[in-house]
């Protein structure tokens, strides 16, 4: 399948072929790349791109070379561009979700290109890590992929701040959807192997020297990459509002999850029926009053973890949020007897498969 997605305001052109999303330069650019494959700061390239690494549905990212910029640059002859004067990024997304979202504030215009999906790979800045290798790895693919198009003029410079906008704005939307991290207890900031490509046009006249956030094309380039991730990470894995509204999602992070849940809830019940356990369970999870009320008691968690309240004050605004739900499904208060992570989230646990408990009778 080959198809043209878009002509920017730049003149490119995008087009989707080779399950790549590559866009052709109609001019001179200046061109900012995360890419280990021709990255940095260069103003001679003839186009940039994503590619779609998976072999299929399911299977890893296919190998073409030894190392990941020999296959890259495979990759580009593939694509029939000059491996010299291109930048392109890996990634294990599918092209046909990626969103295209263009702002405009009178003459300046920006465009951001996204693909990605955190399910597997999310993580948060610091998160503990085992990879040491002074060359990338050839499989690794990135995750939330961004190309971002800036329909004006900057010093180097300026470009590099716009890097560090276009982060910032998709850190927000992922904290926006509170993704959790996979290796930690804490929200996840991005992937592992996200990666960036910002383009700026020389040939324009409109020209700015700063692209923080207190400018108009800061603004523009949050309120575009922001919802650009967003629309992609909902494409590629369904991750949106409805799909965060239950506990299990929320509280994943902190390994409570619907298998491990059973197992508690057997070990005090007896019970034999799993998926009986398990419709109830979700069920309940999804439910508004021990969605808020949970989803109040984990920023307890976070906040205690961030030293920003005491594990005295913890416990006792996390007493209240227990005592209001047992009221509320009218169960037995659930006392938190242990003024840390594990106690609280023990007793939260017991609480929530008493309630499962209660409404099975």
């Amino acid at each position: 399948m080959s198809e043209q997605i878009c002509t920017l305001s730049t003149g490119d052109k995008v087009y989707f072929y080779d399950k790549s999303i590559v866009i052709f330069f109609n001019g001179k650019r200046k061109v900012l790349s995360t890419s280990v494959y021709n990255g940095g700061y260069h103003e001679d390239y003839l186009a940039v791109y994503n590619y779609d690494g998976k072999q299929g549905s399911g299977m890893p990212c296919e190998v073409l070379a030894d190392t990941y910029v020999e296959h890259m640059r495979l990759v580009s002859k593939r694509l029939a561009l000059n491996p010299d004067l291109v930048t392109g990024m890996g990634t294990a997304a599918s092209m046909e979700n990626a969103v295209v979202e263009k702002l405009t504030y009178k003459e300046l215009t920006v465009t951001a290109i996204v693909t990605g999906g955190i399910e597997t790979n999310g993580g948060r800045v610091g998160d503990p890590s085992d990879y040491y290798k002074p060359l990338e790895k050839v499989g690794k693919c990135g995750t939330i992929n961004i190309m971002l198009i800036l329909d004006c003029d900057m010093p180097p410079g300026a470009l590099a701040r716009a890097l560090v906008t276009c982060t910032e704005a998709k850190t927000a939307a992922i904290q926006e959807l509170l993704a959790g991290s996979n290796y930690s207890t804490g929200l996840a900031t991005g992937s592992g192997t996200d990666q960036t490509i910002i383009v700026a046009n020389p040939e324009r006249d409109l020209y700015f020297e700063t692209t923080g956030k207190h400018s108009k094309i800061g603004e523009l380039i949050g309120k575009a990459v922001t919802k650009a991730v967003k629309g992609a990470l909902e494409k590629q894995a369904g991750l949106n509002p409805e799909l965060q509204h239950n506990v299990f999602r929320r509280l994943k992070r902190f390994g409570i999850l619907p298998g491990s849940m059973w197992q508690e809830y057997q070990a005090n019940t007896k019970a034999e029926v799993k998926p009986v356990y398990l419709l109830a369970a979700e069920n309940l999870a999804k439910d508004k009053a021990m969605l808020t009320y949970t989803s109040l008691y984990a920023h307890l968690l976070d906040q205690f973890l961030w030293q920003l309240i005491s594990a005295e004050e913890m416990q006792l605004a996390g007493q209240s949020l227990l005592d209001t739900l047992a009221t509320y499904y009218n169960v037995g208060n659930q006392q938190i007897t242990q003024a840390d992570l594990e106690g609280m989230l023990a007793s939260w646990k017991l609480l929530f498969n008493e309630i499962v408990a209660a409404q099975a009778a």
